[in-house]
């Protein structure tokens, strides 16, 4: 039984935003002869077969459904996490070394908000998508925005992790919040630096990003050293409520590995590097680690899933599933281009969407009376999950 409110909650709404982007990276690497991002337009309605029709109008009900409950959710949760923040719990978790790296997971569905917008959310208004470059300077001030608030508490968590001691025997998959934060940082950002036509808010854009991105990638190795070592000398598996952060893994080499895609396309254009090989094993290295570490998370999983994940036992970090299927999803539309439109990876992919689909909607109804929680109730939670 969930008990009381834990920024962990904005892992619902960083996995409906997820979803809604699926559908339109599909589209985006599948569609031939395509100019700039995909727009509805580019989709031919009414000159299609009716199988194809149906799959799109399919891809177009996921980003639209998906979109409004990321915004919702992220509304909804946010309202109680700026009352939590002034309780005593807030500087409780703060303050703890292995429990602190989940207030990242707000900043974590902030800045997805902003790939929503970029993606599905500017998909489906004209306006919007011929106007993409006069967007792209607000979009850097708001993203600098982000990076200075995400950077600030990096470092202020880093700071408390140093000074005060903790039992590292004691630590989870969860503590790669951390850098599962600068990750989505860093690949919006050069995200804005391959795709904004003006040198300076591409230069801007990359700098910044190349600062977050190696920070992240530093705390990365570091923790998983860090982990696996702490994982190797216990015995047995963690308790049940950290078992799901393993998977945690997936979206944090999806996101580095996008960030380094973009870098190579900001080369690309400004000092015309021939990224094209590069390009491919960024891509590819992290797809090929990405099967066989989800096959090996569920295997280890499995008596997980089988006495309590279909149970009417709900733990907060279960919506840590959601993510790394979205990200496989995901990495793996950009695989599906690199890999000469390789049929498997695009059915892999679909099949891939619509399991974060089912997944988001069985562990929402699970979770449905948790949004309702107010942080004042006196009940239980923990954030280092």
């Amino acid at each position: 039984m969930l008990k009381k409110f834990t920024p962990l909650v904005f892992l619902a709404s960083l996995g409906a935003g997820g979803i809604s982007v699926i559908p339109f990276a599909l589209l985006q690497y599948s569609m031939p002869d395509l100019e700039g991002l995909v727009k509805i337009a580019d989709l031919n309605h009414g000159s299609n077969p009716f199988t194809l029709e149906l799959y799109y109008y399919s891809l177009e009900a996921i980003m639209i459904v998906f979109s409004l409950l990321h915004i919702a959710m992220s509304i909804r949760i946010t309202k109680s996490f700026l009352k939590w923040i002034k309780t005593p719990a807030f500087k409780e978790t703060i303050n703890n070394p292995l429990a602190n790296a989940g207030l990242m997971a707000p900043f974590i569905s902030l800045t997805m908000l902003m790939n929503v917008f970029i993606g599905p959310i500017r998909f489906f208004i004209p306006s919007f998508a011929a106007n993409l470059q006069n967007l792209m300077l607000p979009a850097l001030i708001f993203w600098i925005a982000l990076w200075i608030a995400i950077m600030a508490t990096s470092l202020k968590l880093l700071r408390i992790s140093f000074s005060k001691g903790f039992d590292v025997s004691k630590i989870s998959f969860g503590w790669l919040l951390h850098p599962f934060a600068l990750g989505m940082l860093t690949v919006v950002g050069t995200g804005i630096a391959a795709m904004a036509q003006n040198r300076g808010i591409s230069d801007t854009a990359i700098f910044l990003a190349m600062i977050s991105g190696s920070m992240g990638m530093f705390l990365l190795l570091v923790k998983l050293v860090v982990i696996f070592k702490s994982h190797f000398a216990a015995e047995g598996l963690p308790g049940k409520q950290f078992l799901p952060s393993f998977l945690i893994v997936v979206p944090n080499i999806t996101l580095y590995a996008l960030s380094f895609f973009r870098l190579s396309h900001y080369m690309h254009k400004y000092y015309g590097f021939h990224m094209e090989s590069s390009m491919f094993l960024t891509v590819m290295l992290p797809f090929a680690f990405e099967i066989w570490y989800l096959v090996f998370g569920i295997g280890l999983l499995r008596d997980y899933f089988k006495k309590d994940f279909f149970s009417k036992d709900f733990h907060i970090t279960q919506w840590g599933f959601v993510c790394p299927v979205v990200a496989f999803s995901v990495l793996g539309t950009f695989a599906y281009q690199q890999f000469s439109n390789n049929t498997i990876i695009y059915v892999l992919n679909v099949a891939s969407m619509w399991v974060s689909v089912i997944l988001f909607f069985h562990l929402l109804r699970k979770h449905k009376q948790y949004l309702c929680v107010k942080p004042g109730d006196n009940q239980e939670a923990s954030t280092n999950n």
